[in-house]
């Protein structure tokens, strides 16, 4: 299990040591003046800057925390009643050394200076305001001391950087509407002011950010002399408009197809509206995001569900808040939580059914009618998060035989998230809780295998002490689903769930139940501050667990204990500027006892005096006992194996750079299972303004057991297992051209291609045999025959099928590609022209030859979407 950091110039929030003194705090005093004197250019020259107080005396936090830094900095504040104007001056005895990167917002490239505003005054909250010397914005919410962040977060604020003799300027208006605080005669606000040199990767700052010291926000220095100002409430109205084509082959058979183009016209409304000081709705009527880029390819043969990043706007920003997670750190199940954003609006669930002759148009995504998000922390230290969102009710419109109707396959959908946190002990301890419910309105009997309603809670508490070293982590939390017979029946047969597995004596599956109620629980107690980092943790899901209708979790029935460790070189040593080591131990049983999975984990990471980056490590797994993976059979015994993995990076500053990832897992029984995964990304950045990287990556598999079907014989049920040689190739390309910081050209492409042979059938005799060979049958060639679709099976041998099955085998082809111009011709105004292209292709064979698969791929038809989005933002 790794524990990484989020932010390249934040690999200080928690987990390094130094050997620094105690800092003195420092101080600033801002000055009030008249705002309509200063003209936002980069240029100090009006008298207010003249005449300002400037701050200087900054230290380094990386790579040699507490020493003077390569280059000086200089920062000065401002105020009047609306605003806050922030000037930096970034000097360089080598000017022509600075790096000039254009990117688009919130991915920061080359030189770069902020500052970071605690107006909350909790020590754990931080609004910050980052731009690059090109003047690219980067704005961040930070929340938990800085270990959350919220890059997503928009406010409307204005900024321009100037190249000077000296180095070069950054200047700044941050309307304090931006910004949450509370109203009182002087302010009392944390106050931190960053800077990154991307030559040296070296990050200073204003105040001595400590890396012995677990979190960031916590270590600021204070602002002080801001008086006379008044809260004020934020109220922007974005209303948008879309066009849109979709263009394709025609098929004149396909009514739905036959004209070849669809044309669509969609208009609706995004809100951001302060409810009081401290509390903000955003409010989204028919959102529309198309331009945002679609999810990867992939081909999934596991039992556990693929997840995805969300990436719209509107669920991304704030989501720190509606974080519920069932586990502590950032580990392989960092992504399970009470709140999983891409259920809403997600792809239907009934697949709709056609006759011969019957062609359908069925939507892709649940169309999501509205969303209110209220989030916000007020000045008694309580953090409210509240979420409403309604998806519409989708049918598939049928269409042929002389008929046209519509099959309903998504019911009208309500989802409520609500979380909240309160602040004690100066932000060092937090009490927490949250509910979360589903309701859908089904009127369909088809439809009636979903839940009517799905509900989970929990209450949370994490408590630091000894400076912040030390940090307690606990919660319990539950959930209840209710529906049909059928309904719970399915969720009890869940792969997540397994209640009917012959050998599961310590659960009980009941046909007859209309409802089903779960707990699970987490405690963690770690040391995260200082140079030696270690901590313990055990968390448990009972098998009735079920959250998946608003969040996300794998696998339920589980009760997890790791030990993680550990230690930091933050000072440069050696060839080494800073590296790192872990070691972390696992064990996963269910709660009958048995033991599922036991493994540890080595693994390192280093940056090197030339700047380049390796991480490297090893996994080893005893023998599992896998209670998904006969999809409702008896848990299968299989061997324990060795993963190692590997990570190189050479110099990013540079204009040609290379990074290597490596991966190759085998198994402890010879030949049982092997995977091999190489990727190779390549980057060119020929201009200031344009970035290429291309990444090839290919993916070699085999497993002796992979899970075909199961089929009922002589009162008996053969669960069936093949030999498979999975092979993947994939490749993406990105193409980033920058005009200005506001006018962006963002292109992705990948084509995909998988395929899948299997071979070697055989069935389950005895799962949990000693002996790997004993746990199977092979079906010999008197027994299996096929016609190239199925095959048949004769297992008794009296020349008579007792079962069949269809071949397998499998090769997909799929090719996505987004192409998106952005340009924010004003603050919180965008114009969007977005082209995306899609072609697919599906062969029942496991042939991997990689030109004639995508001879094949672009032979086909492509899907076309072209459209135009427009928005303008009306607001103060």
């Amino acid at each position: 299990m790794a524990y990484s950091t989020k932010l390249f110039f934040f690999v200080l929030i928690v987990t390094y040591s130094a050997q620094a003194q105690e800092p003195l705090n420092k101080i600033y005093l801002s000055k009030k003046i008249d705002g309509a004197n200063i003209s936002i250019d980069g240029i100090f020259s009006e008298n207010e800057w003249l005449s300002a107080r400037w701050e200087n005396h900054f230290v380094q936090h990386q790579p040699n925390e507490g020493k003077p830094p390569y280059q000086n900095t200089e920062f000065a504040l401002l105020y009047e009643e609306n605003n806050i104007y922030v000037a930096i001056k970034c000097y360089d005895s080598s000017p022509d050394s600075i790096s000039y990167r254009l990117t688009r917002r919130d991915e920061l490239d080359g030189d770069m200076a902020g500052i970071i505003f605690d107006s909350y005054n909790d020590k754990r909250t931080g609004f910050a305001f980052f731009v690059s010397a090109a003047g690219v914005k980067n704005d961040i919410l930070f929340s938990n001391d800085g270990t959350n962040e919220d890059n997503t977060w928009d406010p409307i604020w204005w900024v321009k950087t100037h190249k000077t003799e000296e180095g070069w300027n950054a200047e700044m208006r941050i309307p304090l509407s931006q910004l949450r605080f509370e109203e009182v005669a002087e302010q009392q606000w944390g106050l931190q002011v960053i800077r990154n040199i991307f030559r040296k990767d070296e990050l200073s700052s204003w105040k001595l950010i400590e890396h012995d010291v677990s979190g960031f926000i916590s270590q600021s220095g204070r602002l002080t002399g801001i008086k006379e100002i008044e809260p004020k409430k934020t109220f922007d109205l974005t209303p948008y408009v879309v066009a849109q084509t979709r263009r394709f082959e025609k098929e004149p058979e396909n009514p739905f197809r036959a004209r070849g183009k669809i044309n669509d016209l969609n208009a609706g409304l995004d809100a951001k509206i302060g409810l009081t000081n401290f509390l903000t709705m955003d409010l989204t009527i028919n959102p529309d995001f198309g331009q945002v880029e679609a999810d990867p390819s992939e081909v999934n043969l596991s039992t556990f569900e693929t997840f995805f990043k969300e990436q719209r706007p509107f669920f991304i920003e704030g989501k720190n808040i509606l974080t519920y997670p069932l586990q502590f750190g950032d580990g392989d199940f960092s992504a399970e939580g009470l709140f999983y954003s891409r259920r809403i609006g997600r792809q239907p669930h009934y697949s709709h059914k056609t006759n011969d002759g019957e062609y359908a148009k069925a939507p892709e995504f649940t169309r999501i009618i509205g969303a209110a998000k209220i989030t916000g922390k007020t000045n008694k230290g309580l953090s409210v998060g509240i979420l409403e969102s309604l998806t519409a009710r989708e049918e598939a419109e049928i269409s042929g035989n002389g008929t046209d109707y519509m099959q309903s396959v998504e019911p009208l959908t309500n989802f409520l998230v609500g979380r909240v946190q309160q602040d004690f002990n100066e932000g060092n301890t937090y009490l927490g809780g949250m509910l979360t419910a589903v309701n859908r309105k089904i009127n369909d009997e088809h439809l009636e295998f979903l839940h009517t309603s799905a509900y989970t809670g929990g209450i949370d508490l994490v408590h630091k002490w000894d400076n912040k070293n030390w940090l307690l982590d606990a919660g319990a939390f539950f959930s209840q689903v209710n529906g049909s017979k059928e309904a719970i029946s399915r969720t009890q047969k869940a792969y997540s769930h397994n209640f009917p597995r012959p050998d599961a004596e310590y659960v009980e599956y009941d046909s007859t139940r209309t409802s089903l109620k779960g707990t699970g629980g987490k405690f963690a107690v770690a040391k995260v501050g200082g140079r030696f980092n270690f901590g313990a943790i055990f968390s448990y899901k009972s098998p009735e667990l079920e959250i998946n209708d608003v969040g996300y979790a794998t696998q339920a029935d589980r009760i997890t204990q790791v030990v993680w460790s550990g230690f930091a070189f933050n000072e440069p040593f050696s060839i080494f500027r800073r590296a790192r080591l872990n070691l972390n131990q696992f064990t996963i049983w269910d709660f009958g006892g048995n033991l599922n999975i036991p493994g540890m984990n080595f693994n390192g990471n280093a940056q090197f005096k030339n700047y380049w980056f390796a991480l490297a490590g090893i996994s080893l797994n005893g023998e599992q006992l896998q209670n998904s993976l006969l999809r409702g059979g008896p848990a299968l015994k299989v061997p324990g194996g060795k993963n190692i993995f590997f990570d190189l990076k050479t110099n990013q500053q540079r204009k040609l750079t290379f990074e290597v990832e490596a991966r190759k897992y085998f198994s402890n029984e010879k030949n049982f299972r092997m995977n091999d995964e190489y990727e190779l990304t390549v980057g060119y950045r020929p201009l200031k303004s344009l970035n290429i990287s291309i990444s090839p990556e290919i993916e070699r598999y085999s497993d002796e057991l992979m899970y075909v079907t199961q089929k009922s014989f002589m009162n008996d049920m053969r669960y069936i297992m093949s030999h498979i040689d999975r092979k993947t190739a994939s490749m993406s390309l990105r193409v980033n051209y920058n005009i200005t910081p506001d006018l962006t050209i963002q292109y992705w492409g990948q084509p995909f291609v998988a395929t899948g042979e299997y071979s070697v059938y055989k069935y389950i005799s005895h799962s949990k045999a000693d002996a790997l060979t004993d746990r199977y049958q092979n079906y010999n060639e008197n027994q299996i025959s096929t016609d190239g679709q199925y095959y048949f099976i004769d297992e008794n041998r009296d020349g008579q099928t007792d079962y069949q099955f269809q071949k397998p085998d499998f090769n997909i082809k799929e090719f996505l590609s987004n192409l998106v111009v952005r340009w924010e011709y004003r603050p919180g105004s965008t114009v969007y022209l977005v082209w995306s292209q899609t072609r697919n292709h599906y062969e029942n064979n496991g042939s991997f030859e990689i030109a004639n698969n995508v001879e094949k791929l672009f032979a086909q038809g492509a899907d076309n979407i072209f459209l135009v989005k427009f928005s303008y933002r009306f607001g103060r």
